[in-house]
């Protein structure tokens, strides 16, 4: 690849996003509104680039990406000559509806802009813009340089050829895009593993099992299965004749289970309990050591997976 990409906010999230356009070929400008932030964001880039070497996963030296990347002063050096912008600041709709306001003015007219956010929609931040057409959301999995599903948000009125374009241009960076048909709340990944953490929750609080052996039903149990086909894949191959035989012996027993499944108020003393239970095995100023242990882990995993398809 030879596009240049803005990427606006140094974040974490940021970043991430910024190793995985530099290490595809890209050429990447960087930029956040607080020089502080920008100025250490190399540093961290090097760990990560070099981490991923370690791995195996990627072809070259962590210098010769790091080098695709170059910090910038102004929002506008960082989108000249942009074919996407990806958007990282912070998640309000009050800062997100400024920032696509200014990118909008800024930006190239066929320049994608496309934001990271979690939760908002593309249509609450863009609707009174005369570019709304080229504004969507690509909502990625945290780190998306490791983790490469990447969620294709448009409002109603983005432009099916911006979309397909963003989607070629995600593709070729070695995410993998999937599209929402029509927009709604926290898009299709955090909706999944909200119902998850409700049920979790539930069962937490009512005294069903640890917050130990709730994690191993994912990481022991499902998350295995999960982590290389889907849920329908799943069903489909767990009954001798499909999707359609998996329902008709398990379905009467799911809807029994769903009607008990109610939503959790997330209430703060179960989860000062989560938290002190959590702290016992992890100290709170050992988080930030787990989550590189986490991110190595997952390279090691992808490393595996590309060995297996290799």
């Amino acid at each position: 690849m030879n596009e240049r990409i803005a990427i606006v906010g140094a974040g974490l999230i940021g970043r991430a996003w910024a190793i995985v356009f530099a290490r595809a070929g890209c050429s990447v400008a960087m930029y956040d509104a607080d020089p502080e932030a920008l100025a250490q964001c190399r540093k961290l880039l090097h760990e990560n680039i070099s981490d991923l070497a370690q791995h195996g996963l990627i072809d070259e030296t962590p210098d010769a990406v790091l080098a695709r990347i170059t910090p910038v002063a102004t929002l506008a050096a960082a989108l000249e000559g942009a074919a996407l912008v990806q958007e990282n600041v912070r998640e309000t709709l009050e800062v997100k509806r400024a920032i696509f306001a200014e990118m909008d003015k800024l930006a190239a007219p066929d320049t994608i802009l496309a934001s990271s956010t979690s939760w908002l929609k593309a249509s609450e931040f863009s609707a009174d813009l005369p570019g709304r057409n080229r504004i969507m959301v690509a909502h990625p999995v945290n780190p998306p340089y490791l983790v490469p599903l990447v969620e294709l948000a448009p409002a109603p009125w983005t432009s099916p050829a911006v979309v397909e374009r963003a989607r070629d241009l995600y593709a070729r960076a070695g995410q993998s895009p999937v599209l929402l048909k029509k927009e709604i709340t926290g898009f299709l990944l955090n909706r999944i593993q909200g119902a998850v953490l409700n049920e979790a929750l539930n069962l937490y609080a009512n005294g069903y099992a640890s917050v130990e052996d709730l994690d191993k039903v994912l990481k022991d149990g499902l998350g295995l299965r999960w982590s290389f086909m889907g849920p329908f894949e799943t069903i489909d191959l767990n009954a001798p004749d499909g999707v359609v035989d998996y329902a008709q012996r398990y379905g009467p027993t799911y809807r029994e289970v769903a009607r008990g499944q109610l939503p959790n108020d997330w209430d703060s003393s179960v989860l000062a309990s989560i938290e002190a239970e959590r702290r016992t095995v992890l100290p709170a100023d050992q988080l930030g050591e787990r989550a590189r242990w986490r991110d190595n882990r997952l390279m090691a995993l992808v490393a595996h997976q590309r060995k297996q398809s290799g």
